[in-house]
């Protein structure tokens, strides 16, 4: 949370190419010296150090996306990058049951040490490819040919109704201003809040699997279907949303698959409804999650230094949610969880008002625009020019 904001306003103004590599290695270092850590105040500093390098990237890659996409193509290409958590979580189960349980003892260490010096490596790893094949912005990617950067720069400005986020007086500090006297920023403040806390479960699926397992190792393989069905659903989610303009029910779509699930998880002992019930509630609040990062980045496209703040303040209050989300799923209340299932049921009926509330908002504003086009237009007609056609307006 600290970082979130500076750390996204910092991209904003320099090269993605150094800035997001930086931030991948400086999450990398602490991860994989985690096993030399040998007290609680030491693990509590590792972890802090970690959480610092990590804050700023969902914005960070957030914003990078939305600054070479256009609007129909955001949501897809969103999917791909923000589905890669659930992904990571298909391939996970397997490998944390393959470490977990045949890696402790070895040279002396406990499988969880070696857990983190595999994860770290492997982003050390990534870090540095990085740094050679991300682009930076539309306007300054050095492999570009001349003709490339302007079709790139072109193509951004004309989805965005003529707003050039690259073309901007504003300081940082003042974009970040900016992003807060907006309503839109607020709004999806408490969007993300509420999808975030209707996530809660993540963190606990293995206890909330345990339950319908034989086995430690059952538990980390079933997860890997769950994951793989919510990814593939972030992808079809993300496709149509671009495909046909919408973001309002592409949210509200999902979640309430999420609802359904959630019901089928906290009523019954069938395992079969149990689990099918986790898989739904996979497939909808990730899903419900990539269109409204990608909807926030449609209904503000610049400059970049506003949006880049928009998309921190939101994310970093949506983190907040991890303050309490952990006392949702209590032990005593195993194995049907009623009360986090309940919590979880009432952060997806907040999420639907709130996507509600925001469509109404653009509704306005749009009806605002075209009030003063119409006035414009009757002035032109008058004097004799043709009217001008219909321009830019807020998307849904």
């Amino acid at each position: 949370m600290l970082t979130q904001l500076p750390g996204a306003l910092i991209l904003s103004k320099y090269r993605p190419r150094i800035v997001i590599p930086i931030m991948m290695l400086g999450w990398s270092i602490p991860t994989i010296l985690f096993p030399l850590v040998r007290s609680p105040a030491g693990f509590a500093c590792a972890r802090l150090a970690v959480g610092l390098a990590e804050g700023p990237f969902l914005p960070a890659v957030a914003l990078m996306t939305s600054s070479w996409y256009v609007k129909e193509e955001l949501p897809f290409r969103m999917a791909i990058w923000h589905g890669a958590q659930t992904i990571s979580n298909v391939l996970g189960g397997p490998f944390a049951a393959a470490v977990l349980e045949n890696m402790d003892g070895i040279n002396g260490m406990h499988a969880w040490e070696w857990f983190m010096i595999i994860e770290g490596a492997l982003s050390i790893f990534v870090a540095i490819i990085a740094y050679f094949l991300l682009p930076n912005w539309a306007n300054n990617t050095p492999w570009l040919k001349p003709e490339e950067t302007e079709m790139a720069q072109y193509r951004l400005v004309l989805s965005a109704g003529g707003h050039d986020e690259a073309k901007s007086d504003l300081t940082v500090f003042q974009g970040a201003k900016l992003a807060a006297k907006d309503w839109f920023t607020w709004q999806f403040m408490l969007l993300h809040f509420f999808l975030i806390s209707a996530q809660s479960f993540k963190d606990f699926l293995p206890s909330i699997l345990r339950t319908m397992s034989t086995s430690t190792l059952m538990t980390y393989l079933l997860q890997s279907p769950c994951y793989l069905l919510g990814y593939l659903s972030i992808l079809g989610f993300g496709y149509t949303s671009g495909r046909f303009k919408d973001s309002v029910w592409h949210v509200v779509g999902p979640i309430l698959l999420s609802a359904v699930g959630t019901v089928m998880l906290i009523t019954t002992l069938n395992v079969g409804v149990r689990y099918t019930g986790v898989c739904f509630l996979i497939m909808g609040v990730f899903s419900g999650l990539n269109i409204q990062v990608s909807w926030s980045t449609q209904l503000v496209p610049g400059p970049r230094h506003k949006k880049a703040a928009l998309l921190a303040i939101a994310n970093t209050f949506g983190t907040a949610s991890h303050w309490f989300t952990p006392y949702f799923f209590l032990r005593n209340q195993a194995p049907l969880y009623r009360f986090g299932g309940g919590l979880i049921l009432v952060s997806i009926g907040l999420t639907i008002a709130t996507v509600l509330w925001t469509r109404w908002y653009v509704i306005s504003l749009n009806k605002k625009l075209d009030i003063a086009e119409a006035e414009k237009n009757a002035e032109r007609i008058q004097s004799g020019l043709e009217p001008k056609e219909k321009g830019w307006r807020y998307p849904l």
